[in-house]
């Protein structure tokens, strides 16, 4: 196939085309780096792979034949959402509407990626896809959440009064190689600063919960969804549930670092708990995670270990 994947240099983007082009698959990379990094992509030189630096809020014209557009493209930690929360908001509609349009203009199937933050602050546990969610559509995470439950009613738009071939993952906490180093997100902020050796910071009384899971697997879990013909919404996550707390002293464990957990508040709307109920992915695509938590944070640490050493102390 010829595949489209916009937000091809961010995080889960890039790994995304390592797979689809390890499957023989030709990619077509978009993105415009206001989030990715084209360090992501260096490898992919002299494989199937082209890239288009381009913001996919404005009309995506892409010469020649596509058999698939999966549309990855948002700011996708909380500081940067934060930052940038007019263009969260765009990317999550005008994006996806751009996108959406080029699938049905190349009759390609379409993908989503959305989020278990669609689910908000949760009255059910573990979230099924049946349920719609607690958010706060006027706080500061509604611009991501919003954005991203938009994109799944754009989405199903596009099924019904077109007919467009689509599919939607909901994305649960994801971890592993090419995060940035100080995004936001757990696993990165507690590995940069345990690395460092500074204080580890965990936000609230670090009870809350979280499920995550290593990059490869939820790239399988992506590919299947791709290549099936499931077309509701899909949870992709590590069931494993464990504290934000319990996290960050794993990751020092690990690191053998020195650093204490120091508290400070929660910021507003941040879930309480997170776990995916995984039964749709199990019995309609034959998936479920398989590399466990302390392997995965430790082949995240190489990386992040190497990645802290090729920074000049400025930037660390």
């Amino acid at each position: 196939m010829r595949v489209v994947v916009t937000g091809a240099a961010g995080f889960l983007g890039s790994h995304l085309c390592d797979a689809l082009l390890d499957r023989g698959h030709a990619v077509l990379g978009v993105d415009n780096l206001v989030t990715g990094d084209l360090a992501n992509l260096e490898h992919l030189h002299g494989r199937a792979f082209q890239f288009v630096r381009h913001d996919v809020t404005r009309y995506i014209d892409v010469p020649g034949a596509v058999d698939a557009v999966l549309h990855w493209a948002s700011p996708a930690s909380p500081i940067d959402y934060l930052e940038l929360p007019i263009q969260t908001l765009k990317v999550g509609s005008l994006g996806t509407h751009n996108a959406l349009g080029l699938a049905l203009a190349k009759r390609a199937r379409f993908v989503l990626a959305s989020t278990s933050e669609v689910y908000g602050d949760p009255l059910e546990h573990p979230q099924k896809e049946t349920y719609w969610g607690h958010v706060n559509p006027i706080g500061p995470r509604g611009v991501y959440d919003e954005a991203k439950r938009f994109a799944e009613a754009l989405t199903g738009a596009y099924h019904r009064a077109h007919g467009l071939d689509t599919r939607i993952v909901r994305i649960f906490n994801t971890y592993g190689p090419r995060m940035r180093l100080r995004d936001g997100r757990a696993v990165p902020a507690f590995m940069s600063q345990a690395l460092a050796g500074e204080d580890v910071t965990v936000f609230g009384d670090g009870t809350q919960t979280r499920s995550f899971c290593y990059v490869s697997d939820l790239v399988d879990g992506v590919l299947r969804l791709l290549e099936s013909e499931t077309t509701d919404p899909v949870n992709i996550g590590n069931p494993h549930e464990v504290t934000i707390a319990e996290i960050a002293r794993t990751i020092i464990r690990l690191i053998a670092s020195p650093s204490r957990i120091i508290y400070r508040p929660l910021p507003v709307d941040d879930p309480k708990q997170r776990r995916p109920d995984i039964t749709r992915a199990r019995t309609q695509l034959g998936w479920e995670p398989r590399v466990g938590l302390e392997e995965g944070l430790l082949r995240t640490v190489e990386y992040f270990r190497k990645k802290l050493a090729s920074q000049p102390p400025a930037a660390r």
